[in-house]
């Protein structure tokens, strides 16, 4: 039985009061899915400076230390989040993006115009060597998303060759003249990108149909080359979206189904991402917390076509989306992070893990200098944001067991609106113990939680990490990189087997208990 986190308001158990206690039941005694590490994935497109000034700062001498351009502070940083895979190269951008401009002698590489962020020229120099070399010092698998909205079939086809064959090929041979021999066997591919949008504005329909022309090229007969084909999915709440792929394309032809949301507050105006109020931030966490509903759906719809659960939900665009910040290009999506991009984070994670079963892979817009980052570079400085603690708090999560989990919230109240306050996810390692990941939106309130554990598990002892500040606006800066970050949490008291934990406004905590 699929393993879901149930958001029961007090209401439904006549507790009325705002004070009542906050439950967190942990059921031991049900085995869970395996958490798959790529839920914890990110996604580096060309737009801003994610790739140009982000993770890369060119060949010609550049006094930011560095590996074949590539920034060593930030390969640093990443390998300590245990990126397990990064998407490449778009995105918008990747429906405009012919992979061969990007390949041979860099001073021979055509021009291109980003028309989708800002309208620069870039000069192709970072390119698919250039990836997926920088995928191995991260020691993170890649993900490519193949140009479908302006592309070929024969383009994409000879893109897979290219980086992926072992043998004497055509595609083969100008890779090893281009300096590299043996392939980078790169397993996730994505077939286009929003492709009822800058993908080609296309019906779910016709999609469907340019889908399986592309897929039937991709592989064999039975996939012998075991890659991940991931659909253009969804945006939102389009199910008929979801609902048309999965009823007209054969199920040997599609191992993915992508969808996209953002926790934007209204797409005309965003809102500041430092300067917002707590109405805006409670509109925000409504958004983040619709992925629950999202998922829930999307999932009832793959489970009528794919009952065996082999079609996986990846959920490859995801983050909040503001302003840009003053005085930026509008076309660069640069933003600040603070702690409401943590609640975000770890309500969204929480989400992801307690789906587990069907949510496979997931990516957070972007990595660097771009909408919901985890690092942020001005030259030769770098700093980690409060999003990138989260992620590293959670990383204890990937590839261990779900621990179902059922959450008792009291509200989080703006007006005469409200939100579940608590949100939750469990899991137990390799090693055995056991990890819980806890989250309290409340902007002012502080939350009681007890933890009881169902089945026969017991644990004798307790420990971890919380990320809070004293406001929501609260973030990192160049000048102070460390305003924001973890420390150790002693609001985790055991006693007698019953786990209380006194959680501070707006903060997330991860425990470990053995």
């Amino acid at each position: 039985m699929r393993a879901k986190l149930i958001f029961l308001s007090l209401l439904s158990f006549h507790l009325v009061s705002a004070q009542s206690p906050n439950i967190v039941v942990l059921n031991t005694g049900q085995k869970g899915a395996v958490i798959s590490k790529h839920i914890y994935g990110h996604f580096a497109e060309h737009l801003g400076r994610c790739i140009y000034g982000g993770f890369y700062v060119g060949e010609n001498g550049s006094p930011i230390p560095n590996t074949n351009g590539v920034r060593n502070d930030v390969v640093a940083a990443l390998k300590n989040l245990q990126i397990p895979n990064l998407r490449w190269p778009g995105g918008c951008f990747a429906d405009t993006y012919h992979w061969m401009d990007g390949i041979g002698p860099k001073d021979l590489r055509p021009t291109i115009v980003n028309r989708w962020w800002g309208g620069v020229t870039e000069d192709n120099s970072f390119g698919t060597h250039d990836f997926l070399n920088m995928c191995e010092l991260l020691e993170t698998e890649p993900y490519l998303s193949g140009n479908v909205g302006s592309g070929t079939v024969k383009e994409f086809a000879d893109w897979m060759q290219y980086v992926n064959h072992d043998g004497v090929s055509p595609m083969a041979k100008l890779r090893e003249e281009n300096g590299r021999k043996t392939p980078w066997n790169v397993k996730y591919w994505g077939v286009g990108n929003e492709a009822w949008g800058c993908g080609g504005n296309m019906t779910a329909e016709y999609y469907a149909n340019v889908y399986r022309q592309f897929a039937t090229y991709m592989s064999g007969w039975s996939n012998e080359d075991g890659i991940w084909r991931i659909a253009s999915g969804a945006s939102d709440a389009d199910y008929h979206w979801t609902e048309t792929l999965m009823k007209n394309i054969p199920s040997n032809l599609v191992d993915a189904v992508a969808l996209h949301h953002y926790s934007v507050i209204n797409w005309s105006k965003k809102s500041s991402a430092t300067g917002f109020t707590e109405e805006e931030y409670f509109t925000t966490m409504q958004r983040a917390t619709q992925m629950e509903e999202l998922i829930q759906k999307h999932v009832a719809i793959m489970d009528k076509y794919d009952p065996e659960n082999k079609v996986a939900l990846v959920v490859d665009e995801w983050g909040g989306w503001y302003d840009v910040e003053p005085g930026t290009n509008p076309g660069f999506l640069f933003q600040q992070n603070t702690i409401r991009d943590a609640m975000i984070a770890g309500v969204t994670l929480n989400i992801f893990n307690n789906h587990a079963d069907r949510v496979k892979m997931a990516n957070l817009a972007q990595t660097i200098n771009v909408l919901q980052a985890v690092i942020l570079t001005d030259e030769e400085k770098m700093i980690l944001t409060p999003t990138y603690h989260v992620m590293e708090m959670y990383k204890v999560h990937q590839d261990a067991t779900l621990i179902p989990v059922s959450v008792i919230s009291g509200d989080y109240m703006s007006g005469d609106k409200k939100l579940a306050a608590v949100y939750a996810s469990a899991s137990v390692d390799k090693n055995g113990a056991t990890h819980l990941s806890l989250v309290n939106i409340d902007a002012s309130k502080e939350q009681e939680i007890t933890v009881r554990v169902g089945g026969s598990k017991s644990y004798k002892s307790v420990d971890g990490r919380v990320l809070t500040s004293a406001k929501l606006q609260d973030h990192n800066t160049f000048d102070k990189p460390d305003a924001v970050k973890p420390v150790n949490f002693t609001g985790a008291k055991l006693s007698n087997g019953t786990l209380t934990v006194k959680l501070p406004a707006h903060s997330v905590a991860v425990l470990e208990l053995k």
